[in-house]
């Protein structure tokens, strides 16, 4: 596709939140020093991710306690966990969007150590319910994604609309470039919001519950893309996700978080147990096993019930 006549993009904000005013403050940087005196997060491989010992309160309320996960580069890692449990509350932590205590190492270093537009060159964000201003067109979104490239005030280079263009392209929206996003339909909206995380050209990619209100056909196609580009550019995927057979079918590993707290972790096959769900989401399943033995989870209805 031809890239639109350029516009001007606002100051670099938070990580996912092209929506800030221009020159906002970020209001989570990291709330006090790596965790004292404990075992260091494992060194995170190139374009990887660690996470150890992260807190998080909010209002006084904690959200997160002693969460740690490794996510090593090029791989996917799916948060699980029932409603409450902090799945996206880790993802904001991780980008810096709420304090927290805690190590976060982004590619080996601490990320509370980067400057916002450092960190913004290495992570992408899609919110779970991102803001998309209808009148504005799908290229003019998908190109917020070079904000942090961007001076204060600044104008997009040509490199920049390029990049924007040929992202569009990958992901089949090059012949909606023009179209407002007021008149996209779900799916479309939940590929504009990749288009835009993925413009950003970070090496991590964190998507926040990104098959939520899609169709089947939708969804499959949605993570079969993500997956596509995760293996084509080595990019490390951390999604939440409520669908566990889902996250069964996609992810490297799995994170199940319950009451703030990881609870297990690993391969899909062992985290993705009856007893487990059983005990962490209060319900009844059968787990099957799928294709190459990645596990399918279905809901059985009590005896009473039938």
């Amino acid at each position: 596709m031809t890239a639109p006549a350029r516009r001007r993009t606002p100051a670099p904000t938070a990580p996912g939140d092209a929506h800030a005013a221009p020159g906002a403050r970020i209001p989570g940087t990291a709330s006090g020093a790596d965790t004292p005196g404990g075992a260091p997060a494992a060194p995170a491989a190139p374009g990887g991710l660690a996470v150890d010992g992260l807190d998080v309160a909010l209002d006084g309320t904690p959200v997160l306690s002693g969460v740690r996960l490794t996510v090593p580069g090029g791989s996917w890692l799916a948060v699980i966990g029932p409603n409450g449990a902090g799945k996206s509350t880790l993802l904001k932590a991780i980008l810096g969007l709420v304090p927290y205590t805690g190590t976060v190492l982004v590619d080996g270093e601490p990320a509370h150590a980067r400057t916002l537009r450092e960190r913004a060159r290495l992570i992408a964000y899609a919110p779970q319910t991102p803001s998309l201003p209808p009148d504005m067109t799908v290229f003019e979104y998908a190109l917020l994604g070079r904000t942090p490239y961007l001076s204060y005030l600044g104008w997009e280079s040509r490199a920049d609309r390029e990049i924007a263009a040929a992202v569009l392209d990958r992901l089949g929206l090059g012949p909606l470039a023009r179209r407002r996003l007021g008149r996209l339909s779900g799916g479309e909206r939940q590929r504009v919001v990749l288009a835009r995380a993925l413009t950003q050209q970070a090496p991590i990619l964190l998507l926040d519950e990104p098959t939520t209100a899609l169709d089947l056909g939708h969804q499959q196609q949605v993570l079969e893309l993500v997956d596509r580009l995760r293996l084509a550019d080595g990019l490390t995927v951390v999604t939440t996700l409520h669908d566990l057979s889902l996250a069964g079918q996609y992810a490297d590993t799995v994170l199940l978080l319950s009451q703030g707290r990881s609870v297990a972790s690993g391969p899909p096959a062992e985290v993705l147990t009856e007893a487990s769900l059983a005990e962490h989401f209060g319900a009844r399943v059968r787990v099957d096993a799928g294709p190459g033995g990645r596990p399918l989870v279905h809901l059985v209805r009590p005896e009473g019930d039938r």
